[in-house]
């Protein structure tokens, strides 16, 4: 049975709801990059005067480039900071480690990266937004923008968080751009050279009709996805909603709220073959088992989450 809204409203009362931020802007070629590499060269980069000279963007897109790197967990609060001098950020850990001038994929010229950032993305698990209740609680495989800017509406009275329509609607067209281009005819070297488009549309999740009135997600095999930044996600996964438990139904790695199955689409012969994939590059932390019909995938082992993708990313340079 698939997850109801009831039970979506539970694992989100204690996060911050953002249906802004963006400035309208999806987030473009180069724009995380530059967040993280400026923070790193300047850590009060976004409270700057010049920041908009040192990014070389104009206002808006300054605050834009604040946003998304602080809704894909690429920055974060600085709560030291802060408390001595005001609202301040720094570059998380995994921000630093994908994105650093040593990182694993500076330049995000790896399809891997951007499942990764999608991922951070649409689990973040204290700034709730649109991209989340999207790809973690929206369980139909297709809408109008008129159906979704109802369904977040209503997501968002039941948490108690007052939004306008105007401003939702502003933020369901930046949601389908950002896995969508406006042309949806535009080839995929184009869309980079470009630069104007989200990178995340490289992924493919999203697929607008000819008339651009329907968006259907694209469920199934994912070729650019490696087993291990499902096994990061997956991981992830685990500690949030089992905790020290080290098991669950491979339904329930599907399509339980805030799932893998559900962040990146998968259909349930995609996700057993990632488990089984996990099940040797891991040796043998996490399986599968069937047991009177029942598939389960067990982590007889604690993974290390940033390992795996530290993994992946070695394996590739030396190619």
């Amino acid at each position: 049975m698939k997850p109801s809204l009831a039970k979506a409203e539970n694992g989100t009362r204690n996060r911050k709801y953002k249906f802004s931020g963006h400035q309208t802007f999806a987030f473009r070629y180069g724009w995380l990059e530059k967040g993280v590499r400026g923070m790193l060269d300047k850590k009060d980069l976004f409270l700057r005067d010049d920041a908009l000279v040192i990014l070389g963007v104009g206002k808006n897109m300054v605050e834009s480039i604040r946003h998304w790197c602080t809704v894909t967990q690429l920055i974060e609060e600085d709560t030291v900071t802060k408390k001595r001098s005001g609202a301040a950020h720094r570059v998380s850990s995994i921000g630093e480690r994908l994105l650093g001038k040593d990182g694993w994929d500076p330049y995000l010229e790896d399809d891997a990266s951007l499942w990764l950032i999608h991922w951070l993305l649409v689990s973040n698990p204290t700034i709730c937004t649109t991209w989340q209740i999207a790809f973690s609680f929206f369980q139909r495989p297709d809408f109008t923008k008129r159906e979704m800017v109802d369904y977040v509406a209503a997501f968002a009275e039941k948490q108690s968080v007052g939004v306008k329509a105007s401003s939702l609607s502003r933020d369901i067209d930046c949601f389908v751009r950002t896995y969508t281009s406006a042309n949806a005819n535009t080839a995929k070297h184009a869309i980079a050279e470009e630069g104007f488009d989200c990178p995340l549309q490289e992924l493919g999740l999203l697929q607008a009709s000819p008339d651009g009135e329907l968006y259907r997600f694209s469920i199934g095999a994912k070729s650019t996805l490696p087993s291990q930044v499902f096994g990061y996600a997956l991981s992830g996964y685990f500690d949030a909603v089992h905790g020290t438990s080290n098991s669950m139904s491979v339904q329930e790695c599907l399509y339980g709220l805030g799932s893998p199955g559900q962040a990146f689409k998968l259909d349930e012969n995609t996700l057993i073959a990632h488990v089984e994939e996990l099940d040797k590059i891991t040796h043998h932390k996490v399986a599968l088992d069937e047991t009177a019909g029942l598939k389960q995938i067990f982590r007889r082992e604690q993974m290390d989450a940033l390992k795996l993708l530290e993994s992946y990313y070695k394996r590739e340079a030396h190619k």
